[in-house]
């Protein structure tokens, strides 16, 4: 009997207007699968399918992950903005650190979601003993700033600059009674 492979696959979800995009990334070659049909049958235009893979470009993982996508409601434009944040999400659980990450694993699958707990801090005493002495820098000095040796906060750094985890709040305006839509009215009748 075959031994099967053990399978990773690091989740996120991205939503836009009424679209829902359930992201699942594992390692691989580079495939973009999008409700079970490649990423160049699904979306026809180029601007679509480069909102999709911006995540991974500017991360460098376009050849070395495998997407997996089931996206819902919504149109076109706004299923690829969805399966942007998604994927950017995903791709951010993947390099950050293990304890903001929980895995869940069944049948030689491991599905790890982020998250970040919430860590209750007691009052800190006045004094204490241990620790570290604040150097203050002289005046005219410039400070310097510390660049991280992760390179995983590094890829959330790139993600965030680019705005591919910031979620788009923008959504439809409802209908108001007596107005033919969200603001606009009947047509003025002078008799």
């Amino acid at each position: 009997m075959a031994e099967k492979k053990k399978v990773t696959f690091y989740l996120g979800t991205g939503r836009r207007k009424t679209a829902v995009a359930r992201v699942r990334v594992s390692e691989g070659k580079g495939t973009i699968t999008i409700n079970e049909r490649p990423l160049e049958d699904y979306f026809s235009e180029e601007k679509d399918r480069g909102a999709v893979a911006a995540p991974l470009i500017v991360t460098d993982q376009l050849t070395r992950v495998d997407v997996i996508v089931r996206v819902t409601g919504g149109g076109i434009t706004g299923q690829a903005d969805a399966i942007k944040q998604g994927l950017a999400r995903a791709v951010k659980t993947m390099f950050s650190p293990k304890n903001e990450q929980k895995a869940v694993t069944r049948n030689h699958v491991t599905m790890i979601k982020g998250y970040k707990a919430q860590v209750k801090e007691g009052p800190k005493p006045a004094s204490d003993p241990n620790a570290a002495p604040v150097v203050v820098p002289a005046a005219g000095a410039v400070p310097v700033m510390a660049i991280p040796d992760d390179p995983a906060a590094g890829m959330v750094k790139k993600l965030r600059d680019s705005g591919f985890l910031t979620r788009d709040s923008r959504m439809k305006e409802r209908k108001k009674y007596g107005l033919r839509g969200a603001r606009r009215g009947t047509q003025f009748s002078k008799r």
